[in-house]
């Protein structure tokens, strides 16, 4: 799973990207910051099976604090799109291209309106314009592509599969396409789609395989009735207020052993003496993550990973008694699959010859035997049992 961070220059993207992954990334309140794409770890949280079960884990990847578990997720911030980037301005096509493999997007906004679309500085600019221009610019882009193939297309009654193919990279299905295809009245045997149903198509396609959050950041320096006029303003989008400038500096004052705070938690405990400055600054942190219920950035990438692409938490272990891997591990490994997914489908995502070896799987929980194609539920805890070694 790849999560691409998108949207027009000196939105914070690249703030975002460093609270979410704690890596480092170029910072500066001017366009294009971010030249070649940043690629990091953030991580996804969910309530941990460990509490259900009566077992303290001890996971291999990811981490667990205080109930919670921590699922490793890959996420990329890739440089600012403006307008006609699909015609090669800005970072352009090699925007576009970097994002093409994600799973889906967070796309970042100015909350406060002080920065256009071009990332200029200003007062007054209407954030939810940037979040119709990027999705044009990205389908605008897609449709430009289909009509370049269209000679090929054209000569294909398999369209669903030709398009997946010309789309390749993207992470295409053919039930998306076939679906994108029957919502704008399009056939997809030999395709010849003029340029405004190739971009019909592509900007339905969008929303159907490449969901979209919106970060609004800057909650802190925008108008109270910000954040609900966006929310009005896009009807049919997910939009979360944030502060990447605080997560931010609440993540790196745990780490420096500052404080004790938990990504998405709505407050944090001051471990020790700061200086006046330090104090003022921890006390408009704390105020704000009371006020907001958290900064929202954690609350962006759940929401993306379990609301938008319906993903799911289940527990592979060896032994259904122990919850252990065979070195001993409690519940080792919390993985994501996707809503409706298979016991086989979970040992595949183990190993390939795990899942050709398959026999059946044990419900460690009820201690009961499942098929093959057991429909996995969240926090289900399995072993795999397989004639493979």
């Amino acid at each position: 799973m790849l999560i691409g961070i998108i949207g027009a220059p000196n939105k914070g993207k690249s703030t975002i990207f460093s609270a979410l992954t704690m890596a480092s990334a170029e910072i500066a309140d001017y366009p294009f910051t971010t030249i070649k794409p940043n690629l990091g770890v953030a991580y996804a949280t969910r309530q941990c099976v460990e509490k259900e079960l009566h077992v303290k884990c001890k996971p291999r990847n990811g981490l667990c604090i205080n109930g919670v578990r921590e699922i490793p997720i890959n996420i990329t911030d890739v440089a600012g799109l403006v307008p006609d980037a699909h015609l090669g301005k800005g970072m352009g096509n090699q925007f576009l291209s970097d994002l093409a493999g994600a799973s889906a997007f967070i796309q970042v906004v100015d909350l406060s309106g002080k920065t256009d679309i071009h990332g200029n500085a200003g007062e007054g600019y209407d954030p939810a314009e940037e979040v119709l221009a990027v999705r044009k610019e990205v389908a605008l882009w897609l449709a430009g592509i289909i009509v370049k193939h269209k000679g090929a297309l054209s000569k294909r009654n398999d369209g669903e599969k030709a398009l997946v193919e010309t789309l390749t990279g993207f992470g295409l299905k053919d039930a998306q396409v076939r679906k994108a295809a029957e919502a704008c009245g399009l056939g997809t045997s030999q395709i010849a789609w003029d340029e405004k149903e190739a971009y019909a198509f592509a900007d339905k396609l969008l929303a159907i395989s490449k969901p979209t959050v919106v970060a609004a950041n800057k909650l802190d320096m925008a108008n109270p009735e910000a954040l609900e006029r966006l929310r009005k303003k896009l009807d049919g989008y997910t939009v979360i207020g944030c502060s990447g400038a605080v997560e931010l500096a609440l993540r790196k004052a745990a780490a420096g052993g500052i404080i004790d705070y938990a990504p998405g938690s709505a407050g944090f405990e001051v471990k020790r003496e700061v200086g006046a400055e330090q104090k003022k600054a921890l006390d408009y942190m704390s105020d704000f993550v009371k006020k907001n219920g958290g900064t929202g950035v954690q609350e962006v990438i759940d929401t993306v990973v379990f609301k938008e692409l319906k993903e799911i938490v289940v527990y592979p272990v060896e032994d259904e008694n122990k919850y252990t891997d065979h070195f001993g591990n409690v519940l080792p490994d919390a993985l994501l699959v996707t809503k409706g997914s298979k016991a086989v489908d979970l040992a595949e995502a183990i190993h390939s010859d795990l899942a050709k070896g398959m026999l059946y799987a044990i419900d460690a929980k009820k201690k009961l035997r499942v098929a093959k194609d057991y429909a996995l539920t969240d926090n289900d805890v399995l072993r795999i049992v397989s004639a493979a070694k």
